[in-house]
């Protein structure tokens, strides 16, 4: 009757031992063929002071990876790890991705944006202190990603019929100078100047140019909303003393040069 019980004992706890579920996984081998999943950077501007996009940003649905402030001495919050996805880009678009969120990084800039004056809206310039900050953070970002130049972009960019940010006053030629976003060259965009004085380009063109640049744009030969705003969000990046969206002579030279780099990439 021991041998039994003791028997009964050991199977009951034996039945109610521990079961190691962990994966055996062998990691002695290593792909090549792989790449991070992250393929972009974001900027965007806050639209708001310090204290509420922190609020934002870390108690409502969207977020971002980082957030850099506008303080006299700039301080860069890490606020998604960036093997997670972030809710910065929304429905968005660039060289053929779409829902940027799962394939990029997203830094939020503390920025007011604009306000609307009676002559127009009024921009607010970046810090330079800030900017400084916001290059190193960059390269870090790309140098661990290896995201090359074409897919450092702006949220209007990505989403140009509903976004503006960074907006005309952010300094995109000093990432340019640093080497972390394409930018074409001056002295072929002279060059091109004077051709584009004389004939404009139909809106075809500037169409088929700027989707060769990443854009989402239609290809309709009209001059439609849709149309008007890629445009406006290139002008506001390469050109951003007028931002109207009207296709004109500078902007096709910069296109020119700039689709000229593009595809010896």
């Amino acid at each position: 009757m021991k041998i039994l019980f003791a028997t009964l004992l050991i199977a009951l706890l034996s039945g109610c031992a521990t079961v190691d579920t962990t994966p055996q996984i062998d990691r002695t081998y290593t792909a090549k063929g792989q790449s991070s999943r992250v393929k972009f950077l974001v900027l965007h501007y806050t639209v708001s002071d310090k204290p509420s996009s922190l609020k934002i940003l870390t108690e409502q649905v969207v977020s971002a990876h980082y957030l850099l402030t506008d303080d006299a001495v700039p301080v860069v919050y890490g606020l998604v790890d960036e093997t997670q996805q972030a809710n910065h880009a929304g429905v968005s678009y660039w060289k053929g991705y779409t829902q940027l969120n799962a394939s990029s990084i997203g830094i939020e800039i503390v920025n007011p944006g604009f306000t609307n004056g009676p002559d127009g809206r009024i921009w607010y310039p970046f810090p330079q202190a800030q900017i400084d900050r916001l290059i190193v953070l960059i390269k870090d970002i790309v140098a661990r990603h290896h995201i090359p130049p074409e897919n450092v972009v702006g949220h209007v960019d990505v989403a140009p019929i509903r976004k503006q940010d960074p907006g005309p006053m952010f300094p995109w030629i000093q990432l340019a100078q640093q080497g972390l976003v394409l930018w074409p060259d001056g002295a072929k965009v002279a060059a091109a100047r004077p051709q584009y004085d004389l004939q404009l380009p139909d809106v075809t063109w500037f169409q088929q140019k700027l989707a060769l640049i990443g854009y989402l744009v239609p290809l309709n030969g009209e001059l439609d909303t849709p149309t008007r705003s890629v445009l406006a969000a290139f002008q506001m990046k390469y050109r951003p003393a007028t931002i109207d969206g009207t296709p004109d002579a500078e902007s096709a030279a910069l296109l020119d040069a700039l689709t000229a780099v593009v595809k010896k990439e």
